[in-house]
This record gives C-alpha cells, structure tokens and sequence, in this order.
C-alpha cells in the first residue's frame, strides 16, 4: 500500500531545497510513496517545487510584520483560514504522517496535524529553533537537527542528529579542479578565493571585494565573485573594463560543483544550507552571517563552527574592515588553510535526506 506524506514550509530556498531532498529520498526508498507539499500563497515554494515534480497546495498565511504592527491585524484572521485549510487537506490527502521544514506554512499545518493526532516531524536546519518550531517540538515524534545542544529548545529524547539535507550535485566535486579552473578561466598555480552572497547576493561582501581589488591583484590571488543577480550590472557598468582577468565577476553560478572545486578558500553566509554544504566540501572557510534574518540565528550557526575551530566568522559591520586582511592572512598560511578544512570536514554529515526519510517510513510502519 502506497504511504501517504505530506512536507510544509518554505519562504526560501533554504527551507524549499531540504524539503525537496527530502522528498527526493522518500521516492528512492519507497517510491510508491504519494507525497504533498503545502506551502505559503505567493512564496518562491509555489514555483520551485512544481518545478521538481511534485504537486503542492498553498495556505493564505503570512509572518509577522515587525516593522508595522497595523499590517498584522489580518494575522489572526489569516491564522484561523489556513487551519480550516490545513484541516482540509489533511483529510482529503488521507495523510499519514506529516513533515515540517520551517517557513509561514509549516506552523498552521503541523498545528492541525498534532491536534488530529497525526505523528508529525520537524527538520530544524539551524543552530537556534525558531518561536513556531520550538512549540510544534513539544508534540512532534522526532526531531531532525543539524547541530548538537538541541536539547535547549526540544525534548532530548525525540532528538535526532540528522544534519540538514544538501544538494548532492554541488557538492561532488572530487577530481575536477582542473576542469573548474579551466571552466571559470584562471591560473591553474594561484591561490583561488569563492565569494557567494547567495542567489540574491551581499551587498558586505561585494563591498569588501571592490575595495580589495589592488590587494588580490598584488597578493596574486584569483577571486570568483558571486555577486547576486540584484548587484550585477550595477557593479559590472561601475568596474567595466577596470576588471582585472583574475578577478570574475558573476550574477550567479550554475555550477557550485566547479566553484567549490576551483576554491581554496570560500567566504561566504551562514545560512544552514549554505554551512552544511561546506562541511561536506571540506575547505576553510570565512563567515560573514547576514544580520538580517530572524534571532540573529546566522551569527549562531556560525559560531558553532567557530567554537570548533572549524570556520572563521567576521561580524557584518566590521567586514569592511576586517574581512580583507583575515583573508590574505589566511590564504598565506598553509598550516591554518589545512587545520580549518580538517576541522570542518568531520563536522560533515552528507546523507541527511536518506536518514529523515529512513525516520518517516519508520514512524509510518509504527
């Protein structure tokens, strides 16, 4: 008999890949498995899991808007209709256990499906629980995490250290720093640095590397520079011709694999994707995490790195300063370079798609 799953969340690609791995490794272990994503009206989800082949329903539900309170008086109103929806789908679907990813949707549907007496699961991806996944916690039947001392926020013993779920294709990048050098058209015996703001860029780091031009160039040192869509022809009018050959500028990159593979060292977000990538990639790193996300919860990610000497962090407000001479530092010493990838690398835990997946067959059959 086919089991029937349903995944929520979204709101970013952070939230949207792992759900979608997720779902990918429920079809590669059983794959008569029936899946449904409920995601946020309006939301990149709406797009982006259609796109991987898999149907999804839309809640009408928003976060809260902390900046003008008089635009959250439809909250409650939003609330209550994407429970009656939640309610609905659930029934119809005829689910048997259902997951939550993090994002607007994930609150409201597990909310149904606990009061339903539906098992549900919670994938938290980053080293501080948000406000909706520490209260879904208290009645989950598992929660995947992707740090330890999750405790502080969830039952120890419904804990599981699962690591967050990646994206298999950018992170194979075994035997092709040839290829990758080539590909992006550097020099094969120069030190190379990967700035990734993400798709949408940031604005620090392409701060940082504009001014620090003169230094790579005389440091001899490649840079791939990922600057996000946002910032590309601003930058690309600004610098022109100006643009030394070893510095690439790029909107975005289609192959992470190569960039990953031609980098000797990578600065980049402390997104919970973004980390578990780099703990698998194995390479040092520096972290600038974005101040403008939810708890601040960037910083944490990053720092529970730190603490095992496994990445680098330098605040966002002092990158402009401090970023640059961290980096050329850094990039001249071997030792350091070695001892920060040796150190990442045992943090890595690639087949998180295939355990939580393995977890929700398991709680099915039960």
């Amino acid at each position: 008999m086919a089991h029937k799953v349903i995944i929520s969340g979204g709101g970013t690609g952070g939230h949207i890949f792992p759900a979608i791995a997720i779902a990918n490794a429920l079809k590669q272990l059983a794959p008569d498995t029936e899946i449904l994503f409920v995601g946020a009206e309006g939301k990149m989800e709406m797009e982006r899991v259609p796109a991987a082949g898999y149907e999804i329903v839309g809640l009408d539900i928003v976060g809260i808007n902390r900046q003008s309170l008089l635009k959250n008086i439809a909250l409650p109103f939003k609330m209550l209709k994407s429970l009656w929806k939640a309610r609905k789908v659930l029934k119809d679907f005829k689910a048997e256990v259902a997951i939550g990813v993090g994002g607007y949707a994930s609150g409201p549907l597990l909310m149904m499906a606990n009061m339903m007496g539906l098992p549900t699961i919670i994938q938290e991806q980053n080293s501080y629980a948000g406000v909706t996944n520490k209260k879904l916690g208290a009645k989950a039947k598992k929660i995947c995490v992707a740090y330890e001392g999750m405790d502080r926020f969830f039952p120890a013993d419904r804990i599981l250290l699962t690591g967050n779920p990646i994206r298999k294709s950018s992170v194979a990048i075994e035997n092709k720093r040839e290829e990758a050098i080539n590909a992006f058209a550097l020099d094969q015996d120069k030190k190379t640095i990967l700035f990734t703001g993400g798709s949408l860029g940031a604005l620090t780091l392409n701060d940082c590397v504009k001014a620090g031009i003169p230094q790579f160039v005389e440091a001899g040192v490649q840079v791939i520079w990922q600057c996000g869509s946002y910032y590309y022809e601003k930058l690309k009018a600004e610098l022109g011709d100006s643009l030394p050959d070893s510095i690439k500028l790029m909107p975005f990159l289609e192959r992470m694999d190569y960039a990953y593979a031609a980098a000797d060292v990578i600065v980049g977000r402390a997104g919970a994707g973004t980390i578990s990538e780099l703990c698998v990639i194995g390479k040092p790193v520096v972290l600038v995490p974005s101040p403008n996300v939810s708890d601040d919860h960037q910083t944490k990610n990053a720092l529970a790195l730190v603490s095992k000497d496994a990445a680098l962090m330098v605040t966002d407000g002092a990158a402009r300063v401090e970023l640059l001479p961290q980096l050329l530092s850094l990039i001249a010493d071997e030792a350091k370079m070695q001892e920060l990838g040796d150190h990442i690398l045992t943090l890595a835990l690639p087949d998180a798609d295939v355990v939580i997946a393995q977890e929700v067959l398991d709680l099915i059959k039960k």
